[in-house]
């Protein structure tokens, strides 16, 4: 990747290529439960670049507005959430959820010019999302499966990452990895224990890619040895612009993440379980919560920065990794991604790299964003606008060796809501 190409995917603030391109998606903004009560504290919210302001109005719809007061630059954190708008603390400027100047009272007449910018929001999967880009423009809201379930069957936390969110995406979409830094973390880790697909990527590191180019984005076929007469294919998705979703392990929940620029140098790690065809249950409830599987624990109740994280080196034990309990002596599935992908830098050189066979699904996604973002000054629409093709699922598998992986994901993972869970 050359210098002009990183800087095209790695910038996303406002004015920026990429950060025009990310605007025309709805983006994770906030979980509900954080303004969970009509005129309760409102919530400090960045996202692309933009510091915003996040409450639920007295009506108790979910509103998204520039944090600073037109006046004279206040931050409305400082704020009044009372009847159905925000009221400044210095001069008492009230702005509704649309943004709208509703009262000045050392100059009423004034209101017509003090509004400030806001961004329509929707709630779905336990999530505000909120849309940043021309009105027009709107895309129909997201329709990936665990968006549709009941609260009851999904889970969702989320987490700081003192990275460019591009990098931390790319472990993502990596599914080489697994056999590597997580393979003495599966065997124990009760989102991920008892399955016969640990068998398999413990066995075979090597991993072999097909890739295909879908509506949606990609889908990742990374083929191991199996049995005798089978390969195991574990199939992942990557959905335009930042979805990626898990292979499933046997009955447990399946996963996903969302990961959403803060900045350029940080970004939302969102983590997503869920079970389609039924509630998840209170021990699966609890793991979840304890940090267990793809969460995290946090260094304090509500900080969203986990326990472990660079300051403490990420609970390193080179005592565990010597003697095999840790292959690279973090514990954690998430401490253990994104210790390896912070320590890149905030923004990694990619000049620098050199990539190996395993990273095509990686090339592919860079170029998908870059050509999408160089696209879209052309006027060209950016892909994967249309809500239904997020209607997919992972997949772990065995198939015979000379079965097409990707003819049979066309018949049994497209527009999967509803159908069997394939897993092992």
């Amino acid at each position: 990747m050359n210098k002009e190409m990183s800087e095209t995917l790695t910038r996303v603030g406002a004015g920026t290529r990429m950060g025009q391109l990310m605007r025309r998606y709805w983006v994770p903004a906030l979980m509900s439960s954080e303004i969970a009560e009509p005129d309760g504290p409102q919530v400090r919210v960045q996202l692309l670049g933009e510091k915003l302001l996040a409450f639920r109005n007295s009506d108790g719809k979910a509103c998204l507005i520039d944090e600073f007061c037109s006046h004279r630059g206040v931050s409305l954190y400082f704020g009044r959430n009372e009847e159905n708008g925000i009221r400044c603390a210095y001069h008492g400027v009230k702005f509704d959820g649309d943004g709208k100047c509703v009262d000045v009272p050392s100059s009423p007449q004034a209101c017509a010019r003090m509004h400030i910018k806001s961004y329509p929001c929707i709630e779905r999967g336990g999530i505000v999302w909120t849309y940043m880009g021309p009105a027009e423009k709107q895309p129909a809201p997201p329709e990936l499966e665990w968006c549709t379930l009941p609260a009851s069957h999904v889970f969702v936390s989320k987490r700081l990452q003192y990275s460019n969110y591009l990098q931390a995406m790319e472990g993502g979409i990596d599914t080489a990895h697994v056999s590597y830094v997580h393979s003495f973390e599966v065997d124990g880790d009760p989102m991920h224990q008892g399955c016969k697909a640990l068998d398999y990527i413990k066995a075979d590191g090597n991993v072999q890619f097909e890739i295909e180019k879908t509506p949606f984005g990609l889908s990742l076929f990374g083929r191991r040895n199996g049995e005798p007469d089978s390969y195991y294919w574990r199939v992942t998705q990557y959905l335009f612009p930042w979805f990626t979703l898990i292979a499933p392990f046997g009955t447990h929940a399946l996963g996903g993440h969302v990961w959403v620029p803060i900045d350029d140098h940080s970004c939302w790690a969102w983590s997503i379980n869920w079970q389609p065809s039924r509630p998840l249950s209170t021990e699966e409830r609890a793991a979840m919560a304890a940090g267990k599987g793809i969460h995290v624990e946090y260094e304090a109740p509500g900080s969203f920065i986990p326990k472990q994280n660079r300051d403490n080196d990420y609970g390193m034990d080179r005592a565990a990794q010597k003697d095999k309990r840790s292959y690279s002596g973090i514990f954690g599935f998430a401490a253990q991604d994104f210790s390896l992908q912070e320590s890149m830098g905030t923004i990694q050189n990619h000049e620098a790299e050199q990539l190996l066979p395993t990273d095509k699904a990686i090339v592919m996604a860079r170029r998908m964003l870059h050509e999408a973002a160089q696209g879209l000054q052309e006027g060209i629409e950016p892909p994967a606008l249309d809500a239904s093709a997020q209607r997919v699922r992972p997949a772990g598998v065995l198939l015979p060796k000379d079965q097409d992986p990707v003819e049979w994901a066309k018949e049994h993972l497209a527009d999967s809501i509803h159908k069997p869970v394939y897993s092992l």
